[in-house]
Formats: C-alpha cells, structure tokens, sequence
C-alpha cells in the first residue's frame, strides 16, 4: 500500500502542503494549470529558498501581479492602513472609518486602502461550490477540495454559531485560499497515495490577527478542525497551523502517530512564508510502501499467483439487496457514497423474490468508515437490512507521470508490481478537459497521450 506521512513540526499551512507535494513529485505545471482552470484570476509562483539551511519548494499564489502575504502580516497591515485612512465630507470635516468596518457598508467596500482587495473577497459556500464544479479538475479530485471547505464551513458555523450556507468565509474565501484548497486536492490525487499519516502538529503560540480582531493561537476555527488530533506548542509565538492547513489534515489524514513502517520511494519539503529562530519553518511529505506478501496459492491451470501481489490491507464489504427504490436515488446513493469516503461503490441488477427486479448495493469500505457509511446507506436508500464482512484487499502501486499531446498535457496513470509495469492508461479527466476544449474526438486524445507515452517510455530505455 503506499503511504504518506506528513511531519508537521512546524505546523502546516496550504502553501507549505503544495511546497511539499511538488517537491516529493508532483509536476507543478499541473498545479499552475490546476489554478488556471478555477479562473478566479490568480496564478501560482513555485521556486527554491532555503529555511534555516533546508533547500524547500516555495508555492506562493499571485494575483494581479501581488503576492499573498500570510494572513497574520496581511491583517496587520490592514490595521495599519485602516488607522491612516480617512473619508473627507462635502463639508470638508474629516471621519476616520477602520477598514475592518468595511463589509457593514456595501457602497465603499474595497475602497479603504486594502492591501489585496482580489485576495480578500467574502465568498459562501454555495459560490465555492461552483467555482470548484466548472474547473476542468478530475472529479475525486472535486469531492476532496469540496470535502476541505465543508470541513472549514462545518468548524466556522460552529464557531460563530450560525448555519453551514450563511457563513461567508474571510480568508479562505479569498482567491488564494481556494488555489491553495484545490491545488491541494488535485497534487494529493496526483501522488496516488492510498492512506495519509501525520504526525502531531504543533500549532504555535500567541496571538493572530485575523477578521475577527485578535485571538489567540490556535484560532478557534483550527481548535475545531483539530478536534481528536494530537497537538502540541514548542513554544514559538508564532501561527503555525492555520485553518486551511488543519482542514486538509483533517480531511485527508487516516492515522496520527509516530513515522510509520515504510519502504521510502520519496521525500519532499514545503516552505512556510517566513524563518523561524532556530527551526526550520517546512513540512516534510514522506512517501513509501508497506506490504504483507501473499504466499503462493494453487491455481486451476496448475501456476502460482505471483508473490509480486501484495495483501495491502482489510477492508469491510457493505451489501443489501434494493426493489423498491427509483433509479435516480440509486445514482445519488453511489454518488454520496464515495463523496463519503468508499473506496468504491456500486450496482448491479439482481431478481429478488416474487420475480421482482431489483439491484444489489455494494460498497467497499476502510474498516474504520464502516458504521459511518451504514448509517449513510440505512438514511438514504430504503433497505432495512445490511450484510457486512472482511476481506484482503490487492492493489498495485499506483502513479502518474506528464506526457506532452499536440492537444496539451496528459497524465499517465502506471499500475506496478515490484517495479514491473503492468498497466498503463491516460487520466481520463485530463483528456476529457482537452477533447472539449480542442473540440477534437475523445479517443484522439486517448491515443495521442498513449503514443506520446510509449514515445517517451522508449527513448528513456534507449538512454
């Protein structure tokens, strides 16, 4: 099974965790591309800089030309400015009108000396929502950034005690936020990785700046998002976890513990926005692979299964037998199921009893996600019974790698066993996206990407 483990010892952040992905692998013209697709007028900048001697990725989201600044920085000079600025009246009085005031009056928003004023734009949940469902994005990709911002929603309605689709967010409604959420979906897609693992995080210590005034750290957003999550505070005075970060962990995140028994494939670190005394301020991305060999077994033909299969984990099948629900709620039912978490889900038609046709449900579930996706599976559709049971789950070690088409770039998704190729086929999303912009034949992409990877497979062999 591959794996990856997230070492937060200086806390994490959305442009620490696309650093991290980029630097472990991840191509970053896909996430420069990631953030052109969502076409809220931001670009993504991706260089080296060292922390405290550590050579990093450094992901920064420009809009307009203006680099984002972290929020405690962007805040502080929103109160800077907000105290320096002043509305002259007709009568020539002067009225000094903070900044922070500015979404109480619709007719002077944006006008009070903002730094970033396309950084910060108040976005719902609902609007976020279509932002992320019209990008050219593949679509699991989707239910994780939609995933993130439900969480973040979820952790401010409690904390402000209002309803999920009231809340406009502040920051991470803002165009960089959204890049940061959806670049990270996509890079985390990217890796192929079949279970996140992280470390405690340490969150910091002081205060921050933020739209609500001043609060300590960890905010209380992050607090909510980090509920179950073991932290800690080195003591430095500084906001280490920021809201985004902990949503990504808490979405993504299966196991918190001690770096977990691997065999390393690669590494990478992400770069935080400023230098810490005598710590480096990076997230650390580890990538391997854990297996349990099957022994040989007897097959009809008289051969072996190969020992280059590998027993990854277990996994609960959840089943029931259905005759008397719509067709439209069936493709709802799979469609929330995997939003849910199933590692699959789906139907197949059966003849139940009295000779009624009907279809047999079944879902793939992680141990730990069974009870939540019954209950899922008991409120949605209208069965009233549910077979559960273990099985061993076989998978091959899974990546992607670029290839250049006519139409633009494609991804290659590579199945291996013990380093032996055994399967090859272009993303589909990717090709997908290009045959409707190109207005070309879906398979024509298809096979372009395939030729182009045979192409480049061939001249690497001849190297």
């Amino acid at each position: 099974m591959r794996i990856a483990y997230l070492d937060c010892f200086s806390g994490i952040s959305g442009d620490m965790f696309l650093g991290a992905l980029v630097d472990a692998g991840v191509p970053p013209e896909l996430l420069q591309q990631t953030a052109l697709a969502l076409n809220v007028g931001a670009e993504l900048e991706i260089g080296r800089v060292l922390r405290n001697g550590i050579s990093s990725t450094k992901v920064d989201v420009i809009v307009n030309g203006e680099k984002d600044l972290p929020r405690e920085e962007f805040w502080e000079k929103q109160r800077e400015q907000s105290h320096q600025h002043e509305h002259r009246h007709a009568d020539g009085t002067v009225h000094s009108h903070p900044h922070e005031h500015a979404h109480e009056h619709p007719e002077h928003e944006h006008s009070h000396g903002e730094l970033h004023p396309q950084h910060h734009q108040h976005r719902g949940l609902r609007e976020i929502r279509e932002i992320i469902e019209r990008a050219g994005i593949p679509e699991a990709a989707k239910r994780t950034a939609l995933a993130i911002f439900q969480a973040l929603g979820e952790a401010e309605a409690k904390v402000h005690d209002k309803d999920l689709e009231t809340i406009h967010f502040h920051e991470v409604g803002s165009a960089d936020a959204i890049i940061d959420i959806v670049c990270a979906a996509v890079g985390a897609h990217a890796l192929g990785v079949d279970e996140w693992n992280c470390s405690a995080l340490n969150v910091g210590g002081g205060i921050v700046h933020c739209a609500h005034g001043t609060l300590p750290v960890p905010a209380p957003a992050t607090v909510e998002l980090l509920r179950g999550a073991p932290v800690y505070s080195s003591g430095i005075e500084k906001e280490l976890v920021t809201p985004t970060g902990a949503a990504i962990v808490k979405t993504l995140v299966k196991n918190f513990g001690e770096f977990p028994a691997m065999s390393i494939s690669g590494s990478g670190f992400g770069a935080g926005s400023r230098d810490l005394k005598g710590q480096a301020n990076v997230l650390r991305l580890t990538i391997g692979e854990t297996r349990s060999p099957i022994k040989s077994a007897p097959v009809p033909d008289g051969e072996t299964v190969s020992s280059a299969l590998e027993a990854d984990e277990s996994v609960t099948v959840l089943e029931a037998t259905i005759d008397d629900m719509t067709p439209q709620v069936f493709g709802f039912v799979l469609e929330r199921l995997l939003e849910e978490g199933a590692l699959d889900a789906f139907g197949l038609p059966v003849q139940m009893k009295k000779s009624r046709p009907g279809m047999l449900l079944t879902v793939l579930s992680r141990d730990e996600d069974a009870q939540r996706l019954s209950e899922l599976i008991f409120s949605e559709t209208t069965t009233i019974g549910l077979r559960m049971r273990k099985e061993n789950r076989i998978t091959l070690h899974r990546e992607w790698i670029p290839v250049e088409t006519r139409w633009g770039t494609v991804r290659i998704k590579l199945a291996h066993s013990q380093n032996r190729e055994m399967n090859a086929a272009p993303e589909f999303e990717d090709c997908r996206k290009l045959a409707i912009e190109h207005r070309v034949a879906l398979k024509r992409v298809m096979q372009d990407a395939m030729r182009a990877y045979l192409e480049q497979k061939e001249t690497a062999g001849t190297k």
